[in-house]
């Protein structure tokens, strides 16, 4: 009986000592426990929640605790955009410096009128279809079509049309996952604002080009003659813009012969500019 006593006394004693290092530690947890920043909860409500990693960091909260202590710019997210940045701005008392509304271009226009080594019947996926031979085009700066960027997209702002990927710029938030994702790096950043872009990325001679595009840049430099404001040139055969130089004007997409320059002002029935 004496035995069953001790036990019993020990589990009490022992119950009695866990309940103690138990309030004990919760104490202390409350004590010492780093004072939460307050502007944490209000940067956080006007944040988007999207999570979609396109500040750089893991989620809207991860950008939010870093905001809070002052790690980070307040010009980080796409999603919540100007609105979002000027009220993050507030909170934080901080100066608000401008912010480039970014979208995402694919450079590149071939789809079917670039021309196939091999017929491809495997995963439709870009990187996949990129490991075998390095894809079915011949063209190797060219779109493989398989959507591997839009299934990156959050926000359905890609869809592929006539085997090439498209961007709906009014739905892109510009967080740029499709950048990320596309394994031939032809997807890149441009400005919003940007109305002539250059849709191809091939730095092939012009004879080769000829023979596996119908539509890829030959490096001819009309657009460069032709742009008033120095805002376009060839460089290892490929046309490029100078967004910061370019006037929109949209000459070079007129004079371009192999209609790879595009300019949406052309392309909307509501522009004064016909491209005449």
């Amino acid at each position: 009986m004496s035995s069953f006593l001790n036990v019993l006394f020990a589990i009490l004693v022992l119950g009695a000592l866990g309940i103690l290092f138990g309030a004990a530690l919760a104490y202390a947890g409350k004590v010492f426990a780093p004072e939460k920043n307050p502007n944490l909860d209000r940067i956080i409500e006007v944040l988007p929640g999207a999570n979609c990693g396109a500040c750089g960091f893991a989620g809207c909260s991860a950008y939010a605790e870093a905001l809070a202590e002052g790690s980070a710019d307040v010009n980080l997210c796409p999603v919540g955009g100007a609105a979002s940045t000027a009220k993050i701005a507030e909170i934080l008392g901080v100066e608000l410096k401008k912010n480039v509304r970014l979208t995402a271009l694919v450079r590149c226009n071939g789809g079917t009128r670039s021309k196939n080594k091999y017929n491809y019947k495997g995963i439709k996926d870009c990187h996949a279809a990129g490991m075998l031979a390095g894809g079915h085009l011949m063209c190797k700066y060219g779109c493989l079509g398989f959507g591997s960027c839009v299934a990156a997209c959050a926000f359905g702002a890609i869809s592929v049309k006539d085997g090439v990927a498209v961007v709906d710029h009014e739905k892109c938030t510009g967080c740029l996952k499709c950048v990320e994702t596309c394994p031939r790096g032809i997807i890149v950043p441009v400005p919003y604002t940007a109305d002539v872009n250059v849709v191809c990325s091939s730095r092939e001679k012009g004879a080769l080009l000829r023979k596996i595009c119908e539509i890829g840049c030959i490096g001819c430099k009309i657009c460069e003659k032709t742009c008033k404001y120095d805002a376009i040139h060839v460089d290892n055969n490929l046309a490029s813009i100078d967004y910061e130089k370019c006037t929109g004007c949209g000459e070079c997409a007129v004079k371009c012969p192999r209609h790879l320059i595009v300019d949406s002002k052309l392309l909307d029935p509501a522009s004064e500019n016909t491209g005449a």
